[in-house]
C-alpha cells in the first residue's frame, strides 16, 4: 500500500490548532493591491480565522500523514 502523504497545498494555507480538531487560516485579500484598501479594512484583515465543523475535519485529515 502506498504511503499517505500530507496535502502540500493545504499545508501552505492551513495550520491545525492545538486541540487537533480545528484549523486556522490567514485572511484573504491581504496579499497585494493594498493601496486602495482602507486602513480599517487592512487592520481587520490582519487577524486570521478558524475553520470548525465538517470543513475542519476534511482539512485535518488532509494534513495528517500516515493514518
Amino acid at each position: 500500500m502506498p504511503k499517505a502523504k500530507t496535502h502540500k497545498g493545504m499545508a501552505k494555507r492551513f495550520k491545525v490548532t492545538g486541540s487537533g480538531k480545528k484549523a486556522s487560516h490567514r485572511s484573504a485579500n491581504r496579499g497585494h493591491i493594498l493601496g486602495k484598501k482602507s486602513g480599517k479594512r487592512k487592520r481587520h484583515l490582519r487577524n486570521g480565522g478558524i475553520v470548525a465543523g465538517a470543513n475542519a475535519r476534511m482539512i485535518v485529515e488532509a494534513l495528517r500523514p500516515g493514518t
